[in-house]
């Protein structure tokens, strides 16, 4: 300790620092010497405390808190984490923007990533989702496209309404999204005041086997508030760290936000014969048919204590299931299988699994397997463990159980479209979606969709945007169409 009862300022070698204000220089205001090794530490950590950002999602917040059963789901899942009615588990969250940087505003118009670590008994499970029930495309391999028409251009380099609306001209499915995005909700007042939905189908099975096919629903108990248009923008400028202010306030206020799990549940033997494709990610069930069933609630109630360490270095993965859940045959969700995992290997090391917030609870040790190595590995092994299987040395074996039931696939390679079901368009479900609208919801939504579209400088790509609008309801696209005309003419 020093004289005033400090603790010593140190090199990261541990040797003490005896001044932390003047550079080692030759004489008084000559040049610095390569001795300086304090110097050189400090500037080269420095230089290397920011790791690539997420390529989506970078903007983001999170905090932990506890999930509780209130419904008895047994009769769906195997899951243990679901298997009794006031069980509780530890949760980590992380909410974010999708399409700007990690500098970029939280009140931006763009869906919001809702994503949860569940650390089960069983390991972790991780559940990815978003905001909105839907999505803009229905294929992993338009995925990179679409993000590259979102982000900033590489010419102007700043987000081009040319590009955004010229993608979505092209990809009629984006519609039902497109609608949703410029609609009422596309600006969340806080992530408090937003739902959350896995989009995705997923595989629940129980006890017995059977496999059930369930969409998750999570209501905000804080009630649904938006930002409009102006209230956005205005917002950006005046404090672009809003929902993050917003979360951690509460949070230390004791104002804990939660919300409520519903599930969609269908039989696995009716999924063929739906009159939608049910896996999907551009459409919805509708609740007539699959009505929702409450689970539990989650709550978040601790903030973490650093962000970097926490939030920015959490990963969540969609292929990190538990007994009882597993996937579906979601196109967009088996691309995000392998595509989540391997962007956290590039950005934090393929030992990012050892890292707090990301370590199972589950093993004492964390997972216990036979991976070894790598950059940053810290775990620590019986010296005399073996790092392979099978072995005779008493290492860690597999169950033979699978998580989830196993699913029958048919046919021959090749690039197939989905099967189509009856109901299978591009546009019928935006269309309920703009009839379900109040007339003081539409006209919001026609001025957000008319002042993007108004500003591309193609003609071809307006008329194919609006030509999405009309086929989803005649009304609603001659109303955009007006709304464009007004303002191009103006």
């Amino acid at each position: 300790m020093s004289k005033s009862s400090k603790p010593t300022l140190t090199t990261e070698a541990g040797a003490p620092v005896a001044d932390n204000q003047n550079s080692t220089s030759a004489g008084i205001g000559g040049p610095l010497l390569l001795q300086d090794q304090h110097l050189l530490e400090k500037l080269a950590r420095f230089n290397r405390e920011r790791i690539p950002e997420r390529v989506v999602h970078a903007r983001g917040s999170g905090a932990y808190g506890y999930f509780e059963v209130t419904d008895d789901v047994s009769a769906y899942t195997s899951a243990h984490f679901l298997g009794e009615v006031g069980r509780r588990t530890e949760t980590f969250a992380r909410f974010s923007t999708v399409a700007d940087s990690l500098g970029g505003p939280d009140a931006a118009r763009d869906p919001r990533g809702f994503a949860l670590k569940f650390y089960t008994e069983e390991g972790n499970y991780d559940l990815v989702g978003n905001n909105t029930p839907v999505f803009f495309i229905k294929d992993p391999l338009k995925f990179p496209d679409f993000i590259h028409s979102q982000k900033r251009d590489p010419f102007t380099g700043k987000q081009e309404p040319d590009n955004v609306w010229d993608f979505w001209a092209n990809s009629p499915e984006a519609t039902h999204q497109v609608t949703w995005l410029m609609g009422d909700r596309g600006i969340p007042a806080s992530y408090r005041h937003m739902n959350g939905y896995s989009s995705h189908t997923y595989q629940w099975t129980n006890a017995e086997g059977e496999a059930f096919f369930v969409k998750y629903h999570f209501k905000t108990n804080q009630g649904i508030r938006c930002l409009s248009a102006e209230q956005g923008e205005e917002l950006s400028g005046s404090d672009p760290n809003s929902h993050q202010t917003d979360l951690l306030q509460s949070i230390e206020r004791g104002v804990y936000p939660s919300w409520t799990l519903y599930v969609q549940v269908m039989p696995a033997a009716e999924a063929a014969d739906y009159r939608f494709n049910p896996f999907d990610l551009t459409k919805i069930w509708p609740h007539k048919d699959y009505p929702l069933q409450r689970v539990g609630r989650l709550v978040l109630d601790r903030n973490p204590d650093n962000v970097f360490a926490e939030v920015e270095q959490s990963a969540f993965s969609p292929n990190n299931f538990v007994p009882g859940i597993g996937p579906s045959p979601d196109k967009m969700l088996q691309g995000r299988l392998f595509a989540y995992a391997d962007a956290h290997r590039y950005r934090l090391g393929v030992n990012h699994t050892q890292l707090a917030v990301n370590a199972p609870k589950a093993v004492a040790t964390g997972a216990d397997n036979y991976g070894r190595d790598g950059l940053m590995a810290t775990n620590a092994y019986d010296r005399h463990a073996k790092n392979y299987e099978p072995n005779s040395y008493g290492g860690p074996v597999e169950t033979g159980a699978p998580l989830s039931a196993p699913q029958q696939v048919t046919g021959h390679w090749g690039t197939h479209e989905a099967p189509q079901h009856t109901k299978d368009d591009d546009f019928f479900q935006a269309g309920e979606l703009y009839r379900l609208m109040s007339e003081e919801e539409k006209k919001r939504l026609i001025g957000n969709i008319a002042g993007g579209l108004a500003q591309v400088s193609r003609e071809d790509v307006v008329e194919k945007n609006i030509a999405h609008f009309a086929a989803a309801d005649p009304e609603y696209g001659k109303r955009v169409e007006e709304a464009v005309r007004e303002l191009q003419e103006g």
